[in-house]
């Protein structure tokens, strides 16, 4: 039978299995070797997942440890679940030359603190989604190539390839080089700046032409500036301004010695002039537009708001049947959320946070998706709508209650405005504290016990626990996360309401409230 050798070295804890050296037999499943050295059966770590977790994690944390060094694919993909919950471990290694597993990556994915990855070979699609979780790949196979370009940049291993930042070119470019390069554009996502030796109308196009082909975007050529005649300039201005849709620049660097000759100061400075009319120009474009947009997506939330009203006022009749609403289980308390049916069939709610601009009627789709991009008429929207995650239920509420909305910021509605409940001053002010939301069965009122702002993760977006000590584990999660301790005391027996919306492309912003009884 197999065994898992566990050791300490230095600052790592490695793995691998020991099957030369016979056991004696009255040793079950594991046996202490030394202070330093473990053995366990692989019959004992199955059975015993959860109690050998708990132990590795006081060894980690006792003895400083942050790497887990295994020596195989198969011993990882069997071992790597018992260090899913270790904060201390946050690099992996997999010392075999063997390219990793997809099953492997899944599993560092789920993983909540490994953020280093070192392995001999991964494919390309693998080290991408390891990149949008934010966790690093080393590789150690190596790339072999005979252009200079490659060379002399040190680009051997498919991990330099990817993370590259900062390239030196030799121009003019071989066949070689340009054919490396062409590779290099395929495979990096984080190219700023690209330094060549010399100028060279071609090679330079060339470069602009593959990078964009290739999706990369901010990247400079810098070009040395005492190699530049006064009409390469100018072609250089045109290039600028045809490659400017494309995020893509080349920029003139000078040494100081040159500098202090001052030979194109003049130059310079009317380009400097330029670029800051132009600037002056974008930002009085954008700002208009932004204005523009903002004013006519208020006025169309405030018509439909105006109509809600209208209807909530002529106390609109509604036949029970027509909706779905059983009558004879479920007693209807807010007649005004249950005239709003008649305007639209999905309407679950009305959500109302003190002080902000959210007080809208709530609905719920048969997905997350539709009210993405629908308004309350169900018509095409980019401000969508706030609805209900899809997997609650407005008449039984589950023990995560989760409702959506855009993050409309400059203009403040849906969500625009969510964010100000990050302010001390707001979450200070006590009466701010305690938000409505009510559906067509009841009223309740919900008490603030965490505001937070996350990298983009659906670790807090569950509706349903297993078990009792998985929901005291997700309200722990929580609340450590708050920006504030609000001093309320939040039980496995409570309900809680959570407010979710985007800040940039890859955060959430989130409010977490517990049903007052």
């Amino acid at each position: 039978m197999k065994k898992v050798l566990v050791s300490i070295d230095n600052n790592n804890l490695k793995l691998s299995y020991k099957n030369h050296r016979k056991m004696r037999e009255d040793l079950i499943n594991t046996n202490i070797i030394s202070d330093n050295e473990l053995i366990f059966g692989i019959d004992y770590l199955s059975n015993n997942q959860k109690i050998v977790s708990l132990f590795l994690k006081e060894l980690c944390e006792m003895k400083h440890l942050d790497k887990v060094i295994f020596d195989n694919n198969e011993l990882t993909f069997f071992m790597l679940p018992f260090f899913k919950n270790i904060s201390s471990i946050t690099a992996l290694e997999i010392k075999n030359d063997e390219t990793i597993t997809y099953a492997i990556c899944e599993q560092i994915i789920d993983s909540k603190y490994i953020k280093k990855l070192n392995c001999y070979n991964i494919p390309s699609f693998m080290i991408e989604m390891l990149d949008r979780d934010f966790i690093t790949v080393e590789t150690r196979s190596e790339f072999f190539y005979i252009s200079n370009f490659m060379q002399e940049n040190n680009l051997i291993q498919y991990s330099k390839i990817y993370y590259k930042t900062n390239v030196r070119l030799s121009l003019p470019m071989s066949e070689e080089d340009k054919n490396d390069f062409i590779t290099f554009s395929k495979i990096n996502r984080y190219l700023k700046n690209i330094r060549v030796s010399s100028y060279n109308k071609d090679d330079i196009s060339f470069l602009l032409k593959t990078m964009k082909e290739n999706h990369l975007k901010n990247v400079q050529i810098q070009i040395p500036g005492h190699l530049i005649q006064e009409n390469d300039v100018e072609f250089l201005k045109d290039l600028n301004k045809n490659w400017k849709k494309a995020h893509l620049k080349c920029t003139l660097s000078y040494s100081d010695d040159y500098l202090k000759e001052n030979i194109f100061k003049q130059l310079i400075i009317n380009t400097i002039k330029i670029c800051g009319i132009i600037i002056f120009i974008l930002v009085g474009s954008v700002m208009a537009f932004v204005s523009t947009r903002n004013y006519f997506a208020e006025k169309k939330i405030d018509s439909i708001q105006e109509n809600v009203d209208q209807i909530i006022n002529n106390n609109t009749f509604f036949e029970a049947g027509d909706f779905n609403i059983d009558t004879d289980s479920y007693e209807i308390k807010n007649n005004y959320i249950a005239s709003l049916l008649t305007l639209n069939p999905d309407t679950v709610g009305w959500l109302k946070v003190n002080n902000t601009k959210i007080d809208y009627p709530v609905v719920k789709g048969s997905d997350n998706d539709f009210y993405l991009k629908n308004n309350l008429y169900k018509q095409k929207d980019i401000n969508g709508w706030i609805y209900m995650d899809y997997r609650n239920d407005d008449k039984e509420l589950k023990k995560n209650t989760i409702i959506y909305g855009h993050n409309m910021y400059y203009s403040g509605i849906m969500f625009g405005t969510l964010h100000k409940t990050a302010n001390k001053n707001w979450y200070t002010n006590e009466e701010n504290l305690t938000i409505s939301f009510n559906t067509i069965y009841e009223t309740m009122n919900w008490r603030i016990f965490s505001i937070y702002k996350v990298n983009k993760t659906s670790d807090y977006i569950k509706t349903d626990f297993a078990t009792e000590n998985d929901f005291q584990e997700y309200i722990k999660l929580i609340q450590d996360r708050s920006i504030n301790d609000f001093k309320v005391e939040v039980t496995t027996n409570d309900k809680i309401l959570t407010l979710s919306t985007c800040t940039g492309d890859n955060q959430r912003f989130v409010v977490h409230a517990k049903l007052i009884k």
